[in-house]
């Protein structure tokens, strides 16, 4: 039984990475089939596969779709509106032209939180032009601080999808994560962003492109607004789990009550969403019809997301049901190899092999839900595990994945300055994450 079952989840593992690599199908499609494959090769009928996929399925996608959903009509707003542009400005104003590169990082840091990465990198790549047009010194001393930034938020940092993903799939709280994020995220930005960046930015000089035609009569929304509007879901989000941990005893019932339902990350999301369509929507005299074009498309892209992450826990659900997760468990326990090593490592492999960071934290973590079912972690450890799937996700980013091509084209580099670039600033960022988690951890 136990070698049917490993030949199972090997089996069901080769298969969706030939689906993905080979055939170039659809990771939703390659990971329902290499579930499918799973549940054949392990023993259960039909009925039981199918039951299993909708309970995976389903179970998943009642908390990722929401919060997806919202974060993403979020981030069109904030996009549309110059949000991410007036963050940018306001943090060179305050650090100054000679630590522009420590603005980078701050500004990308905080403007991934909201908007995916490669919205917010395209936003504000005239930004990083514009500094080394002024300064002459080369491109990469400000924009690999700023894709630092932005690649760390966006992996670790909900309510971008990944962490919303994979939290949700191994049971951690998102309050947990975001603060656990914020702690491992700070010195990995400053090791990937600014030391690395300052380090290749003497190897390799690159110019920005000819400036293009800009539009002077963008009025850009004020910070101090920009920066209140995206901390509210955050400050909610993680007061609730502040409260909710006990540390504060004898609060009143309705109070709880009250501050968990506006901390839930729905209302928190929600709550957000009416402050943006109000304060960067209607009170900036954009119309209604053009707001609801704006979030109705924002949530494309999502989509694909939210069934990627269904399709997930459907593996997960798999692993679970036939019995395979406990005995991969049994035998990590044995060898004595720790499940956060576990957790990074398999994610890193599926990252370098299929490329897309979103299907690595996924698939690593329907590995890795399964080895919980027998211990007793608290939600301080299962934010430390989601934050070192998200490391390993992170790291070694090259053709494969959409994001080397896309700072490629507008840095105007070379594959090879790109891999010397882009690629080491991921694997950078991808070790130290997990180096500083695994540190994190040691003190719970």
């Amino acid at each position: 039984m136990e070698n049917q079952l490993i030949l199972a989840v090997v089996l069901g593992i080769a298969i969706l990475l030939f689906l993905i690599l080979r055939l170039k199908i659809n990771a939703f499609i390659a990971l329902l089939i290499g579930s499918i494959t799973v549940g054949l090769v392990a023993g259960l009928n039909a009925k039981e596969i199918i039951d299993t996929v909708k309970d995976g399925m389903g179970s998943t996608l009642g908390f990722v779709a929401t919060v997806v959903g919202l974060g993403a009509m979020f981030g069109a707003i904030l996009e549309y509106s110059g949000g991410a542009k007036t963050i940018a400005n306001f943090m060179i104003r305050k650090f100054g032209l000679k630590n522009a590169p420590l603005a980078m990082v701050v500004s990308g840091f905080l403007i991934a939180i909201p908007v995916f990465f490669d919205v917010a990198f395209i936003i504000l790549v005239p930004m990083i032009y514009a500094l080394q047009r002024k300064t002459k010194k080369s491109l990469l001393l400000y924009a690999i601080p700023l894709l630092a930034g932005l690649a760390i938020t966006h992996a670790f940092i909900p309510p971008t999808p990944g962490p919303i993903a994979v939290a949700e799939i191994i049971g951690a709280e998102l309050g947990w994560v975001i603060l656990i994020g914020f702690i491992v995220g700070i010195p990995t930005a400053l090791v990937s962003g600014l030391v690395f960046g300052n380090y290749i930015a003497k190897k390799i000089h690159v110019e920005a492109p000819e400036e293009l035609s800009k539009n002077e009569n963008l009025e850009l929304p004020n910070i101090s607004l920009t920066l209140w509007i995206i901390s509210v879901p955050i400050v909610l989000i993680l007061l609730n789990t502040f409260i909710s941990s006990g540390l504060i005893l004898n609060i009143p019932k309705g109070l709880l009550n009250f501050i968990e339902l506006i901390g839930h990350p729905f209302s928190a999301l929600i709550i957000a969403n009416l402050l943006a369509w109000y304060f960067f929507g209607i009170k900036r005299k954009i119309s209604k019809e053009k707001l609801f074009k704006i979030t109705s498309k924002s949530l494309e892209p999502a989509g694909t997301i939210i069934l990627l992450t269904g399709a997930g826990g459907v593996f997960k659900q798999v692993l679970t049901n036939t019995g395979a997760g406990e005995l991969l468990a049994t035998s990590l326990t044995n060898i004595g190899f720790p499940i956060l090593a576990f957790a990074f490592v398999s994610a890193a492999i599926v990252r370098i092999i299929q490329g897309s960071s979103t299907v690595a934290m996924i698939t690593a973590a329907g590995l890795v839900a399964p080895l919980l079912v027998s211990t007793n972690y608290d939600s301080a450890q299962l934010a430390c595990l989601v934050i070192s799937i998200a490391s390993g996700a992170s790291i070694f980013s090259h053709v494969n994945d959409s994001g080397f091509w896309l700072v490629g084209q507008y840095l105007k580099i070379s594959e090879k300055e790109t891999f010397q670039s882009w690629t080491m600033m991921t694997t950078i960022l991808g070790i130290t994450g997990f180096i500083t988690v695994c540190i994190v951890n040691a003190f719970l």
